[in-house]
Parts: structure tokens; sequence; C-alpha cells
């Protein structure tokens, strides 16, 4: 016997639009109309390369594409085979196909394929030839053939996108969304392989085990076997599979330093399930709460020297717990989740699809979005309903970054049918995702849909005294996905929707913010309260929350033709695709919050400062309030909070603190400064100061509080100094002075400053080196003029700069176009000098900040 190969079918394909007169071979035997074809790719990618349609994500291109998504599509190859490469088992493997699919192998139907996210693998061993092998692959319609399901079994309720996506198993947001456009992809997605094989392993289930006392860990293995071997069957193998005496199975642990810490061999005939015992395990912590060492596990098949098949992965040895409890002093229980035992507040983001063309993502790029959530000081990324599986490379960088994975299956904002052929496509699908995922360090949560149960409350189908049998996709939710993921990944806990209330207590209302998750979206849509407000929306979990805001200017220039670079104009408007019942309105919304908080201005570049600013400001204002309810163990008001959104797939006005060119914007920098281990915040209203500390570190801190009171044109007021205490793992009030009272009469601003303290004889406190700072300005902004704040810039050289102001300045940006900042969207207080350090050039530096919003020359 040999070992297994897995050759890439990857080169040489082309596509044509296909002819729906003729059939399928004259349609893959037509000798015009080809152009080249990138596998794994979408046609969008290589029609666009060929120049026949224009980029979509170019001003309102958008608009001369959608015939793409009306047409089938043909992709040809043709292949060898060499005789070294035959094996007993010969297969075609479509690690993705999107989405109705037919594949012929010389002419022959060997695969029918309906939906995106299930791999398939075709033995074609007796059909391959010894010359060239032809491949052709049909895709229909997804827009069409889903429009025809929909004829069939009835129209149903959704947000968002064309109704017929419902029926369709394929990303939700290709079919557009409020913050992206309408591409409704068709290809080969995903690798296309021949695999050979005498014997291979099909899969290797990892779970860890962590002892109460987090003293020991072990690994146990179970592994698949599949392939034709030579004697008697496996009494633990899977039916196809045979073994001889010879044949082996070899597990190895390695520590991250690349030492054996754990082995075992047994043969193959008698058991695919074995044990490695881990002692005084390294563990694996979210970021921010310890390291994230990753162990390797390879697993072979052996048969004398010849090893017949292997599999590598990485794992980290942890535990993760999803805790609802008593909340002290409260109603309702909490959500929040506990990793080795100790409590973890999970400040972080939604992410969706990086790209409406996602081959165009790289796993470079996904490294860098991730890392850009960690640098952020995030704990948590939900992989929201409405995308995709992630690629491996965005598991990869979460398990080595310590940024746990909310993952939600595929189904987003509709009410999903549940007839017998449908459900057998999503437990397919179910499957596929849970056994590729189910051994990341990083995957904290599988979640079964995105506000499908908030609409399904809308139309009256769920909810006290409803007809719950028109909800009929909670056969999905409750009974399909929670049984496989008890069979597969059993100690992961499931959740059954997002947002979703759990009914132990008989409570039916998703939006309950005193147990189970909740989205909070009474700023920005319904009520569109002030962001000052997001202290009154809280809940035991904050899933979604979020601001719009304009990207970067040098996204909406490149994106933009030149004679619609202007604020309001009709292609700016196009890409913000945010709406509500009463049709596309975003950029109406985003208005109000400008107006209400600035004076709004009329350039194009000063809109997209205001924006960001307004983003800033009420993401601060958020993070802080949720943040402020993590007290103490026993009193977890709120467990997290994951702003709606991280990332963008395209130019657009939208929730990201990161935008499509890679820029962070404005709100990802109080993001990072509001979820830092120690923060601090200071509100400022009608009734006076009120301020508090935030620390997720194990160890209480004595700091030092540095209390002032600042008039506008810079002369400080009053200071004073107190001692603070700051719990371990939690936030705690402060008592600011009285003499900085601020309510009513003259604008003032305040600010505070905590350092760490030595602590005195026998203290239990930690602190030296600790620092963090907060400021409280008279709002709303736009009733109030500001002096010119006198920002100097001072040496710049050496990789840094140092920012000086005689006057308070506020929301100060920095922006150089091939430069980026430790720092930015930063408070400058008179006379004390800030330094940052940059990479890159400062050539074309320019500073923005409030005074140059509100005050403009004449």
């Amino acid at each position: 016997m040999q070992s297994e190969l897995a050759l890439t079918l990857h080169a040489g394909w082309s596509v044509r639009q296909a002819d729906p007169s003729v059939g399928a071979a004259d349609n893959f035997t037509a000798s015009d109309g080809w152009c080249p074809a990138t596998v794994p790719g979408t046609v969008y990618q290589d029609l666009i390369a060929s120049g026949r349609i224009p980029d979509p994500f170019i001003g309102r291109n958008e608009e001369q594409v959608q015939w793409v998504a009306e047409a089938a599509w043909c992709y040809r190859l043709a292949f060898d085979v060499a005789a070294a490469v035959r094996r007993a088992s010969m297969a075609l493997v479509f690690e993705g196909l999107d989405t109705f699919a037919q594949v012929w192998l010389n002419g022959e139907r060997v695969l029918v394929s309906d939906n995106m996210f299930v791999p398939a693998r075709v033995e074609v061993g007796h059909r391959l030839r010894d010359g060239p092998n032809a491949l052709w692959i049909h895709f229909d319609s997804a827009l069409l053939r889903g429009r025809a399901l929909e004829a069939h079994h009835g129209r149903r309720a959704l947000w968002n996108g064309d109704s017929s996506r419902l029926y369709v198993r394929k990303a939700p947001y290709h079919y557009g969304w409020d913050w992206g456009p309408t591409l409704l992809t068709a290809g080969p997605w995903k690798p296309v392989l021949l695999h050979a094989s005498d014997a291979r392993i099909a899969d290797v289930h990892s779970p860890v085990w962590l002892a109460p006392d987090l003293a020991h860990a072990r690994v146990d293995v179970h592994t698949t076997l599949e392939g034709k071997l030579t004697t008697t069957a496996a009494a633990t193998a899977t039916a196809t599979a045979t073994a001889t005496a010879t044949a082996t199975l070899r597990h190895v642990l390695r520590d991250p330093q690349g030492q054996v810490v754990a082995q075992c061999s047994t043969p193959a005939a008698t058991s695919t399930s074995a044990s490695l015992s881990v002692p005084s395990p390294l563990l694996w912590w979210p970021a921010g709460h310890g390291a994230q060492p990753l162990y390797e596990l390879l697993s072979e098949l052996v048969e004398g020297d010849c090893v017949l098949s292997s599999r590598r992965r990485k794992l980290g040895l942890r535990r993760v717990r999803l805790v609802q409890q008593p909340v002290a002093g409260e109603p309702g229980r909490s959500f929040h989740f506990e990793v080795n035992g100790r409590d973890i507040f999970c400040g972080g983001a939604n992410w969706i699809p990086d790209d409406n063309l996602l081959n165009r993502i790289t796993p470079a790029r996904y490294r860098e979005r991730v890392a850009q959530a960690a640098a952020a000081h995030m704990t948590m990324l939900r992989v929201w309903g409405g995308g995709i599986y992630e690629d491996d490379a965005f598991y990869d960088a979460c398990d080595e970054l310590g940024v746990l994975v909310w993952q939600d299956f595929l189904f987003a904002c509709g009410l999903y049918p549940a007839h017998p052929s449908y459900l057998a496509s999503v437990e397919a699908e179910a499957r596929a995702a849970v056994l590729r995922l189910r051994h990341r360090a990083s995957l904290a949560l599988w979640c079964g849909n995105n506000e499908d149960y908030t609409l399904a409350e809308t139309m009256g189908v769920y909810g006290p005294g409803k007809d719950l049998a028109r909800f009929d996709a909670r056969a999905i939710y409750e009974e399909l996905l929670p049984t496989v993921c008890n069979e597969l990944d059993p100690g992961r806990p499931y959740w059954p929707g997002s947002p979703f209330t759990s009914t132990t207590e008989g409570q039916l209302n998703s939006q309950d913010p005193t147990t189970g998750d909740r989205h909070s979206w009474e700023v920005w849509h319904q009520l569109m309260l002030p962001y000052a407000q997001y202290a009154k929306v809280g809940a035991r979990f904050v899933s979604e929350f979020g601001m719009q805001s304009h990207p970067s200017l040098a996204v909406l220039e490149a994106a933009i033709p030149a004679a619609e670079r202007f604020a309001g104009s009709r292609t700016l408007q196009w890409h913000n695709k945010a709406s509500s019942v009463v049709g596309p309105d975003g950029h109406r919304r985003l208005a109000v919050y400008v107006a209400d908080t600035l004076r709004a201005p009329a350039t194009l570049a000063g809109q997209v400062y205001a924006t960001q600013f307004v983003q800033a400001e009420a993401l601060r204002h958020a993070f802080e309030a949720f943040r402020r309810r993590w007290q103490h163990a026993g009193a977890r008001a709120c467990g997290g909070a994951l702003v709606w959104q991280l990332n963008d797939c395209w130019p657009v006005t939208s929730w990201a603190l990161v935008d499509s060119g890679g820029h962070a914007k404005p709100a990802w920098y109080a993001t990072r400064r509001a979820l830092a281990p120690l923060a601090c915040a200071l509100r400022q209203d009608a009734t006076g100061l009120s301020a508090w500390v935030m620390n997720s570190t194990a160890e209480a801190l004595a700091l030092r509080a540095r209390w002032r009171l600042w008039a506008l044109d810079g002369a400080l007021l009053h200071e004073q100094t107190t001692d603070v205490h700051a719990g371990a793992n939690g936030s705690t009030e402060l008592s600011p002075p009285t003499a900085l009272a601020v309510a009513g009469g003259t604008p003032l601003l305040a600010s505070l400053d905590l350092e760490g303290a030595e602590p005195g004889p026998g203290a239990a406190l930690a602190g030296a080196g600790a620092t963090a700072t907060a400021t409280a300005w008279p709002e709303p902004f736009r009733w109030h003029r500001f002096p010119d704040p006198g920002i100097e810039v001072g040496p710049k050289g050496d990789g840094a700069l140092v920012l000086r102001a005689a006057r308070p300045a506020k929301g100060v940006w920095l922006a150089a176009p091939s430069a980026r900042f430790s720092d930015n969207f930063v408070d400058l207080l008179p006379n004390e000098p800030l330094r940052l350090s940059f990479e890159g050039t400062l050539e074309g530096l320019a500073i923005i900040c409030l005074n140059t919003l509100q005050d403009p020359p004449g």
C-alpha cells in the first residue's frame, strides 16, 4: 500500500455563461464564450478580470452586474492522471460548490449539490481515463432556483434580501444586507481536489478534558478510518474500513516548544480510540488573561515504514463554560463565560465576511483583521449567522491570538422552512461545520441563528399565547442543531438563537434584559435614542449594538467617482445600505445623530470626521456603560458586549470599526481604551459627575486618582488627589470630589487620571505601573464654542512625535497616507505633552479635532 495523495485541481479552468437553449454537452463543448477561471473562486472575479463586467464596488456599478445572478455558468477543466498516482480509492473532493451544481466526469454525471456549505467526496476511480479527463461543473442561478422553490412552498417573512433566499443554503449576505451589496456569486468557491488513497484517516476527534484543579489534562483521540485494506474489519472503525494486523494508529502530542509530551500506538484492527495524558498542562487563555500555548497533535495510520495517512492539528488545553446563575440584588440570571474557572467579560465585536468575493481574502488579511480585534482588547468575535462558516485561516488566527469565537449557524433574519428535504440539507451542513471546527481552542459557543426569534415575535408566531406551530424552524434551532452538537461536540455550549431568552422561567421575550442575550438597537434603530442613553438598554449579554459612520476618506475616494465626491451625493448614499420599514434611510439617521451632536460640516472630509466622531463617542459610552455592570463574582449583571461590527466587506458607510481598506476608525481607538485591562469612565450630566473604574486583571489594584476641573480656555480651576481601590476582575464605583460639581452654568471639562500606587504595609493590593485616563466634556458638543486649542506638533523623528495643546482639545485625529499611529483620536489637556509612535512616514500629515469642525475659518 502507498501513502495518500491530495492533488489540487486549480489550474487550467475556463468559465462561460450557459446557453439555456442547448444541453449540457453542447454547452461544455462549445468553442466560444470561454474565459480563464480562478478556482477556488467565483464567476464575478473572472468576469471582472476578463473585462466583461465593471468592478461592482466602484460607484453604482453594482446595478450593472445584477444580470450575472440570473445566468447559469459552466466551468470546465481537462486534466491527466499519472499511473503513479493511482490508488485503491480515487475520489474527487469538492470542499464547497456555490450553490446549485451538477458535476460531470468524462460525460457522466457524478454529483448533484444544492448547499454551499456541504463538502462532497465522490469515488471516481473506475471513471478516470489514462489520457485527458474532462471535468465539467454547471451552476444554476441560485436566485431563479430559489424563486422556483418559493413559488412551490410559499413566500415567508424576512428582513434583508430577496425572500427566496430562505429556501437556499447559500450565504444570506450575498442577497444584499443593510451594509452590503447584492452579489449572488456562483462557482467552486473552495478547493477542488483529486484524492488518492489505499487507506486514510477520514476524521479525528480530539476533545480536551481538564481536571477540576487544572493540574492535569487529557486529550482523547477518536479516529475514523476509511479505505480498502486487506483483512478483518476493525470493530470500532467505519463500516467501510478494514485493517491488516500490521496497520497501526500512532498519535503524538507535542507542546508549544515541539517537545513530545505524550504518545501512543494502537493496532488499527482493534482500536480507533486512545487517550493522551498531560501533567501540568500549559493552559490556553483568552487575550489579556494569559498566554495562548497551542499543542500539536499528529495522528498517523502506519503500515511498516509507510505512513498511509496523517492528520495534524493545533489544540489549546482549556475549559469553557457558559454560566447562567443568579445576579445579586436583581431578577433573572447572568449570561457570561468562564474560562479555566475564571469569569471573563467578553468585550468584542460581530464578524461579517471580509469581502463579497470570498477568495480574495488571504490568510494574511484574516490574520490582520483578527489581530486588529485583539489589539483593541477584544476577547470575542461573533461569526454572524448571515455569512459563512469561516476559512480555517480565521480560526487559526483566533486560536493563536486568544480571541474567543461565538459561532452562529447560518440562519439570519428570516422564518426559515423546515420541510424534510430542507432539514436533511441543514443536517448535512451542520455536521460538516461541527466536524471541521470542534477542535478549535477559540470556539466558545454554537448558536442556532441570528434574530429569527425576534422576527417571529414581530410576526406574531412566537411568544406567550402565540401559535408556535407556525414557527416551524424551531425544529432546526431546538431539535436538529442541538442534537447534532450534542452528538459531535458535547463539551461545547449550544444556544438556540441570538437574541434568545431562556424559557426556564417561562419567559419567551427575546428582548428580556434580565436573562439570555439581547440586541440593543434602541440606539440607531427603533427609538433612535441618544447614544448617551446606552446604559438604559443594557442586558445580561449585549450581542449586538452599534453606530454608523463613513469609512475613511481614502476608501471613499477610491470607490466614488470624482464628480460625486461631495456630502450628500447620490453615489455616497448608494454606499450606505442601511434601511428600515420606510426604505433606505441610513443617510437620514446618520444626519440626525451628527446634527444632535455636532455642527454638521459641509465638506465630504468634514462629514467623514463628524460621523466617525459620533461613532467613537457612542461606542465609548456603550462599552463603558456595559462594562460598568460587570461588578464582581455573583453580580455579573452584564457578561459581555459585542459591537456591530468589526469589519466591512466593501467600501461602505456602516457600523464597522475597521473599514474595507483595513483602516481603523476613531471608534476602534475609543473601543481599545474602553476595553483596556484597566480603564476608567467619567460622566457629566445635569446631576453632576459620576465615575467608575474597570479592572479585568486577576488582582485588586491600589490606585491614586488625580481629579481636575478645567475651563475651556485652559485655566485649571481645581485639582485634587484621592486613593482608589479597584476590585479584581470587575468594576468599582468612584466618588468624585464635591468640588468638581459641574452641573449647569459655564461649560467646564473634568478629567480623571489613575496611576498605580505602591500598597502600604500589609496591603494586599497591586497597582504599580497601572494607568488610565478619562475626560468628561460638556455635551452636546454643538451647544458650545470651543476655543482654538493651539495644537503644536513637537519633534518628529525616530518613529515618534509629540503633541501639545495650550487649551483642551477633543478628538484629535492624525491622518497621513503612509503612517499608522500608536494611538489616535485622543484628547489633549493644556500643556501636557503626548508622545505617539508611528510606522511609515509623516508626509502629508493632517490634524483635525472638534475645534476644527465646529469653528471653521470665516
